[in-house]
């Protein structure tokens, strides 16, 4: 196998399967695009969706990693982020989350779907009280 800069080539096609609902929120399932493993970890991209009829606990929270990015693809998410207040985001909205910055999500519609680009693939994400 040809590795470039210690990745491996990836493609990844929907199918109507590769959803889980083993990820860090309960109320969201997640589809895995490849991105880790053809990095070996060093980066990650998954489709999180809503799960219909649940809801966000709303519980602030860092995650320590390096970057990520969220681009709404379907529906609509609202954030709270430390010093930068109330977002909502729709479809075609994009951010980056600086690392450890404190945030939460709020709420989402039944129909939220995004992408999220990750680095590394693996962190940790820990609760914290709300900023002052």
């Amino acid at each position: 196998m040809t590795l470039w800069k210690g990745q491996e080539f990836s493609v990844n096609h929907i199918d109507g399967s590769g959803f889980e609902a083993q990820g860090l929120r309960a109320f969201f399932e997640y589809r895995d695009l490849g991105i880790n493993s053809a990095t070996k970890g060093r980066f990650g991209a998954h489709i999180i969706r809503a799960v219909p009829g649940m809801k966000s606990e709303a519980q602030w929270h860092v995650h320590d990693l390096d970057f990520q990015m969220i681009y709404i693809t379907c529906g609509w998410v609202v954030f709270e982020y430390e010093d930068q207040g109330t977002i909502t985001m729709r479809k075609g909205s994009c951010a980056l989350q600086p690392p450890g910055i404190a945030h939460r999500e709020l709420s989402h519609s039944d129909d939220l779907e995004l992408i999220e680009i990750i680095s590394p693939a693996e962190f940790e994400t820990k609760p914290v009280n709300a900023p002052q």
